[in-house]
């Protein structure tokens, strides 16, 4: 059998590159609250999401597809680093950063495959097909279910309040009505708990 070298190189380069993705830390914490996760946690725990959740979303979607976009959606961040959610002045240029990250790491792939991952990662940014928008939803659903789980300690450790995350979340109906209504009375929960401000 014969393989293009210099293809099979570019792919195992991408492959060990990507491998820096576990040591990109989240401001959420484990179910357990033992520590925070990490971005390749967050990236799995969402596509394993995807695979059982899809039944949920608004729309029909191709399962298969969400579960590679949620799996590659964080890839910049072994350049752009992890940017808070309710962290206002590194969002403000978050994207900039995480644009000049997808041109340097899709491109270590063969042409064919770069185009085809940065093709979903821009699709997932834009979130207007049923699948990014549903893989959306996934996404800010997950540390919202993990806060609840551990106690809040990421919620209480920001001072985080209900209008934050309701503002953080007014996308999140569009891919799936079932599971931000699911996720509702657990805010309120946490409000009445006293991990989230009101």
């Amino acid at each position: 059998m014969e393989w293009d070298m210099e293809r099979l190189n570019s792919q195992i380069k991408f492959i060990m590159e990507i491998d820096r993705l576990k040591q990109v830390f989240r401001q959420t914490y484990l179910s357990d609250g033992s520590r925070k996760e990490n971005d390749t946690e967050h990236s799995w725990h969402l596509a394993v999401m995807a695979m059982l959740l899809g039944e949920y979303a608004n729309k029909k979607i191709d399962v298969l597809k969400t579960m590679s976009m949620v799996l590659i959606h964080d890839i910049v961040e072994i350049d752009a680093g992890d940017t808070y959610a309710y962290d206002e002045t590194g969002n403000t240029t978050k994207r900039q950063r995480e644009l000049k990250a997808a041109d340097r790491l899709f491109r270590i792939l063969p042409k064919d495959q770069a185009d085809h991952f940065r093709g979903l990662w821009d699709e997932f940014e834009a979130s207007e097909t049923p699948e990014a928008k549903f893989a959306l939803t996934l996404d800010k659903i997950q540390p919202l279910l993990l806060n609840d789980a551990s106690g809040g300690i990421s919620w209480k450790d920001n001072g985080i309040r209900l209008e934050q995350i309701l503002k953080r979340n007014e996308p999140t109906p569009e891919g799936s009505e079932v599971l931000w209504d699911f996720c509702k009375p657990i805010l309120e929960k946490n409000v009445k708990n006293g991990n989230i401000i009101e």
